[in-house]
């Protein structure tokens, strides 16, 4: 499995987490917010991960 595997399979279960989460305990709670904040950070580094994947092919 490579990085940009990885990164999709915790941005899924991160993605199940907060939905969970914020069901329960509200989309403002402190734990859905951070759980928010956290796939944001992670769907950032798979668009980084694609883009530069992008850069690579156009290379060869």
């Amino acid at each position: 499995m490579n990085s940009t595997e990885n990164v999709l399979v915790k941005i899924e279960h991160l993605r199940k987490k907060l939905t969970q989460i914020a069901m329960n305990k509200g989309f403002t709670d402190r734990e859905s917010i951070a759980l928010s904040q956290e796939l944001d950070h992670l769907l950032n580094v798979y668009d980084n991960l694609k883009s530069d994947n992008g850069k690579e092919d156009e290379v060869k």
